[in-house]
């Protein structure tokens, strides 16, 4: 009898410290902390309400994710600027599992895809791939933006940033909305980076993702994002209601003539400023960039050999891509489409349309953001060579890890730029 009321002694003791040691975790669980009373007092000075929607843009090169939300007036506006704390692999898209390739492009964000429990603190799946990668045969998943500062695929943050980014978006569906986007970007789509990546591989790529960009640019208000044909549209309705197709070619389509007006306004703008740009980049410098499906194999299967314990390079292999040549600019070309009625155009009173005819009068004044992190760096000024967050010097080691190119089955480009690496 002694014993047993010992061990019961023990028992409440043990019990008691545990209380004693209980953390804030658990009173207070990390998935449902609140913004700080500052960030909340400077939605307040800009329009937004606490549950207003949520959009995100996250530039790599630049090293930065932005939090924007809607005013009153329905454009949006930023509230929050990152340094995104890891994210692996180059500039490009992600192709295929296993390449270590961080996506780009339009993402959707539901409830169902938040974490509250993820093992790294906090995160939220970007929905990879989504209808353009899927049409365009481009495979992985479980990318994520989260915490702990690790990643292999993903954007990730430190706990803190997350912990704000997180609520952000909790705080958005809280007040009703159903999805969220995510706009990945390799840099920020200005005239001078673009020339600065002309002959790039990506560069048709990125030039595709740019027209959202601008559109968002333009009306402060996220694009509808459609894909068909293969590629991604923006702002597009089908001629009768026609549903698109993501690998079907794309039927008759519509935007708003307003749209319409101050996009080619837009892009006559930045054809002059990219012209400029071309002459003044020859010796801009560039950070690394994926050379398409090829290279994105090579890394799969350097991840795969890795995985099964065999030796292999300390950093993944790549293809050098093409050293830029200036070149006189392609000037872009507006979009054929009808400027019928659409669903933009049915209500004059539309957010788009109000947004639209903003731009055309005085442009809104935009408020520095306020965060934890840094601040949003600055838009480098036309003509103005924007210096790239360094990254190590890496691409010795890399290419030394590529593998002597097969006898055969092998496109001959492939073969020759594999070949060129071991003649150097």
């Amino acid at each position: 009898m002694t014993r047993l009321i010992k061990y019961a002694f023990l028992l409440s003791t043990a019990l008691a410290l545990a209380a004693c040691n209980e953390t804030l975790e658990d009173i207070a669980p990390k998935a449902e902390r609140q913004l700080p009373a500052r960030v909340v007092q400077t939605m307040k000075a800009k329009g937004m309400s606490k549950t207003s929607p949520v959009m995100m843009r996250i530039f790599k090169e630049e090293g930065k994710l932005e939090v924007w939300k809607a005013k009153t007036n329905g454009r949006y506006d930023i509230i929050a600027s990152y340094d995104i704390c890891k994210w692996s692999g180059q500039l490009g898209p992600k192709f295929t599992e296993g390449d270590r390739q961080a996506p780009e492009g339009f993402y959707t964000v539901r409830p169902g895809q938040m974490n509250p429990k993820s093992s790294y603190y906090l995160a939220f799946n970007i929905g990879f791939p989504n209808a353009y990668d899927q049409a365009n045969g481009r495979t992985g998943k479980h990318l994520m933006v989260h915490g702990a500062c690790s990643s292999a695929g993903c954007y990730s943050m430190t706990d803190e940033q997350i912990s704000e980014i997180y609520a952000f978006a909790r705080d958005s569906f809280k007040g009703g909305q159903r999805e969220f986007q995510v706009q990945a970007f390799p840099f920020r789509m200005t005239a001078e980076n673009m020339a600065r990546y002309r002959s790039d591989p990506n560069y048709d790529f990125w030039k595709m993702l740019k027209e959202g960009y601008d559109h968002f640019e333009l009306t402060k208000i996220p694009p509808k994002v459609d894909v068909c044909g293969k590629r991604y549209v923006f702002n597009r309705e089908a001629a009768d209601g026609e549903r698109l197709s993501p690998t079907a070619a794309c039927p008759p389509m519509s935007q708003p003539e307003s749209l319409l007006t101050a996009y080619r306004q837009y892009q006559a703008q930045y054809d002059i400023a990219f012209s400029k740009a071309l002459k003044a980049q020859s010796t801009a410098t560039r950070s690394e960039t994926i050379a398409g499906h090829e290279e994105a194999r090579l890394v799969a299967d350097w991840s795969k050999r890795r995985a099964r314990g065999e030796k292999v390079s300390r950093l993944p292999p790549n293809i050098p891509s093409p050293t830029a040549v200036a070149e006189a600019p392609q000037p872009a070309s507006t979009p054929a489409v009808a400027a019928t009625a659409s669903a933009y155009t049915a209500e004059p009173a539309s957010r788009l349309q109000n947004a639209l005819e903003a731009v055309a009068g005085q442009p809104e004044q935009q408020q520095p953001a306020e965060s934890t992190a840094a601040a949003v760096a600055p838009v480098p000024a036309e003509g103005a060579v924007p210096s790239p967050t360094p990254r190590p010097d890496t691409s010795a080691e890399r290419t030394a890890s590529v593998p002597a190119p097969a006898t055969g089955g092998q496109a001959p480009s492939l073969r020759r730029r594999i070949q060129n690496i071991f003649s150097r």
